[in-house]
């Protein structure tokens, strides 16, 4: 399989890129270069090899959900620096006009 100029034209059309000849040429050297390069994974012998849905093979490593005790308000307000009696005191970040 190779690239035409044309195709690449096409692609850059499809990807609204405009680009002038000089680039095209590069591109479509460029694509012939990638094809080739992909065209010799055909090569290889691949008949006992089982087709994977990923490339690592591995069981759901999602943990179940339990219910923990976090900190209360008291406990993690403990150390704050500014703090009203239920929420963090920040400075304001947003002006107004």
């Amino acid at each position: 399989m190779t690239i035409k100029k044309e195709d690449v034209k096409y692609i850059a059309s499809l990807a609204k890129l405009k680009f002038d000849e000089n680039e095209i040429e590069k591109f479509t050297e460029q694509f012939n270069e990638i094809i080739s390069y992909i065209e010799k994974l055909n090569e290889l012998d691949t008949s006992n090899v089982e087709p994977l849905a990923h490339p690592f093979e591995s069981n759901n490593v999602f943990r179940n959900d339990e219910l923990k005790k976090s900190a209360s308000t008291e406990e993690a307000l403990k150390n704050s620096p500014s703090k009203t009696e239920e929420f963090f005191r920040v400075p304001k970040v947003i002006n107004q006009p």
